[in-house]
């Protein structure tokens, strides 16, 4: 088949490596000459977000899917007009990109989320009390577009963008949990992971799993992916982010319909990893086994404040002499402060074995330019 692939980073790259074992061609678009997918796929330099773009990428594949929410949806919809195939359908990815619209979505399907309001423009009244979450309704991810007011004086701060106005959770716990669903309607769940984030980049730092769960959360848990799957009605791979709250409710965040940084240590740590989930969605084949094989967890490997030009990995001959340690680079020649550049998978017989693990290999590695 021709699998096209909206967007060339890092996502795309390690669904491609994860295929490449089967017999497919892979299509990207992606606005950067040197994506990570631009020499391990058929690469078009273009913008996604350009219907005609989009349209003309997409018209000869058999199947078209993407690596980021942040595409042309009309463009992807009229593909369907015309007979291709779009994973998760246009419809979804449409409700998603939008938070005003993913809101509405868990409110009309009665699954838990914070409570919310509308705000379209800076004339409108913000009536949710302090302390709640501004997000702004296009564009944001990776901890961009998203912002706690606290104080009477944060007002001054708040973007007069279309948002979702948000009740502030008290957070026991952030999670997230894997789900897929192909066109036959066989669904799968991968194990809860636990995401714990860098609190000064607001992005993900490292992720663990499994969770220590009480069953009460986990009955919870279940019946919001059940709800989703079963309401979605669409083929695809989601990344559901939760919260639980210090009361022992769960909570959903957002969702993103697609591959997700929550799942990276499924590479190692499940006996199929989301990326070869991601390919039986996207060939409509059997769904693979999720099961944890062992205690795994997952390090962001992200450029250091204060340094931006060609990269530089400082310890990675250390990292590589540890066991059950695994490095996965992303192929960008360029850092900058913040920026995702790899990750790392390590495997532990327990828990506590597994955070000692991600503590020492983070203060292990730097990423640097020179």
């Amino acid at each position: 088949m021709k699998i096209g692939i909206l967007g060339g980073g890092q996502l795309g790259r390690m669904l491609i490596q994860s295929a490449l074992k089967y017999d497919d061609e892979f299509y990207t678009l992606d606005p950067a000459s040197d994506a990570p997918c631009h020499n391990i796929s058929y690469f078009t330099q273009g913008n996604f977000n350009d219907y005609d773009t989009v349209l003309n990428f997409g018209k000869d594949k058999d199947v078209v899917t993407i690596e980021i929410e942040h595409v042309n949806a009309d463009a992807l919809a009229e593909l369907e007009k015309q007979g291709i195939k779009v994973v998760p359908n246009a419809n979804i990815i449409k409700t998603i990109q939008q938070k005003i619209l993913q809101k509405e979505f868990y409110k009309t399907h009665d699954i838990p989320s914070p409570e919310f309001q509308v705000v379209w423009n800076s004339d409108e009244k913000i009536i949710m009390p302090l302390p709640f979450v501004q997000k702004m309704n296009t564009g944001g991810y990776d901890g961009k577009g998203v912002q706690v007011i606290r104080t009477e004086e944060d007002y001054q701060h708040i973007w007069t963008e279309a948002s979702v106005i948000e009740s502030l959770v008290d957070i026991d716990k952030e999670l997230s949990v894997i789900v897929a669903r192909n066109e036959r309607g066989e669904t799968n769940t991968f194990p809860v992971t636990e995401m714990v984030a860098d609190p000064k980049l607001n992005l993900l730092d490292f992720n663990v799993c499994p969770v220590l769960l009480t069953e009460d959360v986990q009955l919870q848990i279940d019946k919001i992916t059940e709800k989703f799957l079963n309401t979605v009605n669409s083929p695809g791979l989601f990344a559901i982010e939760l919260f639980l709250d210090k009361d022992g409710k769960v909570w959903v965040n957002e969702t993103a319909p697609r591959l997700h940084n929550s799942g990276h240590q499924s590479q190692e740590g499940n006996t199929n990893s989301q990326f070869e989930q991601m390919y039986r969605v996207v060939k409509n084949l059997p769904l693979a086994d999720t099961d944890a094989i062992t205690y795994s967890g997952m390090l962001n490997l992200v450029g250091a404040e204060g340094y931006t030009g060609k990269v530089i990995y400082e310890g990675m001959e250390d990292v590589l002499q540890l066991p059950e340690t695994y490095i996965h680079l992303y192929g960008k020649t360029e850092t900058k402060p913040g920026r995702k550049m790899g990750h790392i998978n390590v495997l532990a017989d327990s828990r506590e074995e597994l955070m000692e693990k991600l503590v020492m290999v983070k203060g292990m590695v730097r990423v640097i330019s020179e």
